[in-house]
Parts: structure tokens; sequence; C-alpha cells
């Protein structure tokens, strides 16, 4: 197995980068209607606390990088590839580390192996990226090889310490110090963030999102939501008709609004309060089966994230009952 340290410098600051910092392609190749997202950005709070360079809370204490996930399992099984961002010459690979979902159980079993399988590139003038969590047995690069930008390294995956499938890319400058390349500078001004970067195409930023919904006979598991198994086929008889949403970057006082329409009308509306941030969640509504089963006709349902009394993100589903 070829095999470098590649551990996160989690202590690094993060710096203001010299001249000759590379410019940056998305580090993924996600198809659009896959709907791949930002969940966390580099933290630029000095302390304890965390905050992205827009000063919201896309990121946590001491992160150094900028997490691409994948909506659901299902997506990294069928495979995205992890890609170069810029050219340069690979320094170092890992490989072999499992595609398991992190636990604090598994923490002694890291030993400084946070990145999971990973690559990292040396650029012109002594600037570094690293892509970690690729998928176990994807790796298809050597150290001393060199690679254009948009090139293959491997796919996206979930090893080491993730809980999620997803590419973590930071930068570094030829100091060993973190560059957020959305904010290269380091000057974060609340309310005005910078309109320098060091992307060729900066992606949007999107605050949080609804990544999914469906329609199930029952209310579904957590982890069949993440996994995307969690739809069911309703039928007359079905027992029940539940409607869930799946969606990051909660806010505490985020409502999560959901509503089903029938052949007769609304069925059910259903607004849950998030109490606490969290980077991923899902709420799901629905009820029971009236006697004689569910009445044939067209079946819509509507998820929307809202914050602060503005929706923010909305997704629809729907189906047909003979």
């Amino acid at each position: 197995m070829r095999e470098l340290a590649l551990a996160l410098t989690l202590l690094a600051p993060v710096a203001f980068p010299a001249t000759g910092a590379p410019a940056l392609g998305l580090p993924i190749d996600c198809p659009a209607e896959m709907g791949c997202f930002i969940q966390q950005y580099v933290d630029h709070d000095p302390g304890p606390g965390a905050r992205d360079f827009t000063c919201e809370g896309l990121t946590y204490d001491t992160h150094k990088g900028t997490d691409f996930g994948l909506p659901s399992l299902a997506a990294m099984t069928e495979g995205v590839p992890v890609i170069a961002s810029a050219p340069g010459v690979v320094r170092g690979v890992r490989d072999g580390m499992p595609d398991i979902v992190y636990t604090p159980e598994r923490a002694a079993g890291m030993d400084g192996r946070d990145c999971g399988n990973g690559v990292a590139i040396r650029h012109e003038g002594g600037w570094e990226t690293q892509y970690c969590h690729l998928r176990e047995g994807s790796v298809m690069v050597v150290p001393g090889q060199p690679v254009q930008r948009g090139q293959q390294l491997g796919l996206v995956g979930l090893s080491g310490r993730t809980e999620f499938p997803h590419v973590h890319i930071s930068l570094r400058d030829p100091e060993g110090a973190t560059v957020d390349p959305f904010d290269p500078d380091g000057q974060i001004t609340c309310g005005a963030p910078s309109t320098e970067t060091l992307w060729i195409d900066p992606p949007p930023y999107v605050p949080g999102a609804v990544l999914a919904v469906g329609f199930a006979t029952g209310v579904p598991d957590y982890d069949e939501v993440k996994a995307g198994t969690a739809e069911s086929r309703v039928t007359r008889t079905s027992p029940a008709l539940v409607l869930f949403g799946y969606a990051f970057g909660g806010r505490q006082g985020d409502v999560m609004a959901l509503r089903i329409d029938g052949p007769d009308g609304t069925l059910i509306e259903h607004a849950a309060l998030l109490e606490r941030d969290q980077a991923q969640f899902f709420r799901a509504a629905g009820k029971r089966s009236a006697p004689g089963g569910w009445a044939p006709g067209d079946y819509s349902g509507t998820v929307e994230l809202r914050r602060d009394g503005e929706t923010i993100s909305r997704r629809e589903t729907g189906f047909s009952l003979p």
C-alpha cells in the first residue's frame, strides 16, 4: 500500500497568501442533476467559535478546508471523480482505508490519518493542495507523477474522520499555512465578503438547502435517508403516507415546512422548528390511511427550508395512484 502521512494541519494559522497562489478549478466532477454541495468552509474565527468567510456558520472550529459533499451514499456508490484543482506533481498518496462513517469510538484508530485516503499535490512556488476522504481503492496517481488541472485522482468516499461522503480540499502556502480560496487575504468583513477568490469559476455560496425529498409508507430511518434508499412505493392500501425532507446547513430557528396535497386538496401541513444548529438533518410528516384506502389521483409533496421568514430552498416530488 502506498502511504504518506496526510493528516490535516488543524493547528496551522490562516495565512495571507503570497504572490503566485495557484488558480483553482473545482476538485469534484459532479453531475449537475446529482446536487452536490459545499457543507463546510475554512474557519476564520481565531477563538473557540467558528465562522466561514461570510461570517456565517457553515464551518466548525479549526476546519482548514472546503468540503464538497454528495447528497447520499447511493451517489458515492455511483462514483463521483475527485480531480486535481491545479497542475502540479503528486507529493504523496494514501489508499486502503475503509469507507466507514466516523464515530468517536474510532478516534483511537485514526493515528493521525484523519484525512483518510488522499492525495497531496505540490504546485509551482511551493504551494500545495490536499484532497481527503477518497473512496477505498480509487486512488489512481502515484508520488512523483505530474498531473494536470482536471485530471482524475480518485473517487469521493467516506474514509477517515468523516460522517458523510465528500472530498475535503485544503490549500497551503509555501510556509505551510492554510489559505481560504474564497477569501485569500484572510481579511473578513462581516456583511461584505471579499470579491477576491482563487477559484477560476467560484461556486455560489449556499447557506443551506433541501437536498432530497420523498414519499414513504412510514417514517424512514435516518440512515436510510442518508443512504438515498428511504423512498418506498405508495399504493392505495398503504397504511400511511409520509413525506420526508433532508437538508444541510440548518440553523437554530430555521423551519422545515412539509405539505402533502392529494386529489381532494391538502392532506397535511407541518412546520418543524430547528432547536439547534444542525449540519445535516431530516424531518418527516404524514397521516394514516382512512378506511377504504387512498383515493386515486395525483399526490404532490413540497418541502421548504425557511430562515427568518423567507424560503431559502424548496423541493417538490409527486406520484399518481390509478
